[in-house]
């Protein structure tokens, strides 16, 4: 696992390193046929990491948002979303962030999120305690919904039927924040974000997250309270305080 850390550590580098030259300057934006965007950054981000992981680990499977699986069916398979937030990045903000995981077996033990602009780097790994900065990184207990701060990238990336279910918590919860992408997640390890609650997620999206939010005493589950593998639905919620997962939960699942 030490070793695989400091790979993971060199990967963000290389990321950021292809990231930067293109933050807040002209390019082209693209878009998939899943209507979401793409950039020149974020093919430059994936490429360099792949590059690394076919010289370092060339056995392992890959799975990437921008240029697909290789070996997917693999024991141990690294996830990356080279930027998650592309829109935050197209805009000029600074809350995207590079995702990395390592799957073994389908499930996560290693998740890395890097923000190159202003520096934010968590990294979790099964059994160690979640690092923000090389310091240990903590939650923070909530004392129920009607407490909690809730963050969620956008309405609009909710179906109709889930933002309903969705729409019960944000009536309860003390305040709901819009935006944020990967780093919303970040900010639940490091104690300032309570709850984060999304839909529609492909692994790429989540798979660095979970072991972050655990390895700082959270929880990160599914909408039904399973835990998060390889083939999970995309409906996510991640907490600082477990009654207040297990709470969220309730007024999700009706």
């Amino acid at each position: 696992m030490d070793e695989d850390i400091a790979l993971a550590h060199v990967l963000a580098d290389a990321a950021g390193a292809a990231i930067r030259p293109y933050f807040r300057r002209p390019f082209l934006v693209e878009t998939k046929e899943d209507f979401s965007p793409v950039t020149v950054a974020d093919r430059a981000a994936e490429a360099a990491i792949r590059a690394l992981l076919a010289e370092h680990r060339p056995h392992d499977g890959v799975i990437g948002e921008e240029y697909g699986d290789d070996r997917a069916d693999a024991a141990r398979v690294w996830v990356l979303d080279p930027i998650d937030g592309t829109r935050a990045f197209v805009a000029g903000r600074p809350i995207f962030g590079t995702l990395i995981a390592l799957l073994e077996d389908g499930v996560p033990v290693l998740g890395m999120i890097d923000q190159c602009i202003i520096g934010d780097r968590w990294v979790g790994a099964v059994g160690r305690p979640t690092l923000f900065g090389g310091h240990p990184a903590h939650v923070r207990r909530c004392g129920g919904v009607a407490q909690a701060r809730v963050g969620t990238t956008s309405p609009h990336a909710f179906s109709a039927e889930d933002f309903g279910a969705f729409s019960k918590v944000q009536a309860v919860a003390l305040d709901v924040l819009y935006g944020g992408d990967c780093h919303n997640y970040g900010l639940v390890a490091s104690g300032h974000l309570d709850v984060v609650v999304e839909a529609e997620l492909k692994v790429h999206d989540w798979a660095a997250l979970v072991p972050v939010v655990t390895g700082a005493g959270g929880v990160m589950t599914d909408w039904a309270g399973a835990a998060l593998r390889l083939g999970s639905d995309g409906r996510v919620v991640a907490a600082g305080d477990a009654g207040v997962a297990e709470a969220v939960r309730g007024f999700l699942l009706g």
